[in-house]
């Protein structure tokens, strides 16, 4: 699954690969994974 979010290392919005869904502590989903191109973790809230 290839998710999209914003990379704040690059300073742009990359793909995150091999995202993994979470569950914050207040039960909203979010998309945690690294960077494709410089492997920084990223975080995207929503679903």
């Amino acid at each position: 699954m290839e998710v999209e979010a914003y990379c704040v290392k690059c300073k742009a919005k990359r793909k995150m690969k091999d995202a993994k869904e979470v569950t914050m502590k207040n039960g909203k989903k979010a998309k945690t994974g690294p960077c494709s191109v410089c492997g920084t973790k990223m975080f995207k809230i929503g679903g």
